[in-house]
């Protein structure tokens, strides 16, 4: 399953929404990386492996699940997780690109891959439909987060 979708961060059209600099977003995105239990309430624990300047190996335990992934930077742009195939677990991928479609104007596409062919698709609709809606409020939340963490000025510094 494909699954792509933005959110918008600054809207230059709406002055209700409390625009984020390109820098609080890009710090947020990476504190979710490297501290997942602030984003995902029901990680029980993330382990950080050996990290580089842009990439950092984790640990995620859900109870008796445990996935692997890699996560690698490019700042102040992109965000990628990579989950090698492990166990019963298919390669997968998210991605979450910065855009900016006019000064000022930030969003945050997110694109999802399981790595699944288009009949595999096919097959398993009903349950990528609850997956597209679960990664979307998933990601709504992600931005909420990065939102109260900027208002209360914790996303200041650069981060990598």
């Amino acid at each position: 399953m494909k699954f792509s979708h933005s959110i918008d961060i600054n809207d230059p059209q709406n002055p209700s929404i409390t625009p984020l600099t390109r820098q609080q977003l890009w710090s947020g995105l990476v504190l979710r990386a490297k501290a997942p239990k602030l984003f995902m309430p029901h990680l029980e624990q993330c382990n950080l492996g050996e990290a580089t300047d842009n990439t950092v190996l984790r640990e995620l335990h859900y109870g008796d699940l445990v996935i692997r992934d890699c996560v690698t930077f490019h700042a102040l742009h992109q965000v990628h997780y990579a989950v090698p195939a492990q166990g019963e677990i298919a390669a997968s991928s998210l991605v979450m690109h910065i855009e900016e479609t006019q000064p000022g104007a930030l969003s945050v596409r997110f694109e999802y891959d399981d790595g699944f062919d288009a009949a595999t698709d096919a097959a398993n609709e009903m349950y990528n439909e609850y997956r597209r809606s679960a990664y979307f409020a998933a990601d709504t939340d992600t931005i909420e987060i990065i939102r109260g963490l900027a208002a209360q000025d914790e996303l200041a510094g650069p981060v990598t």
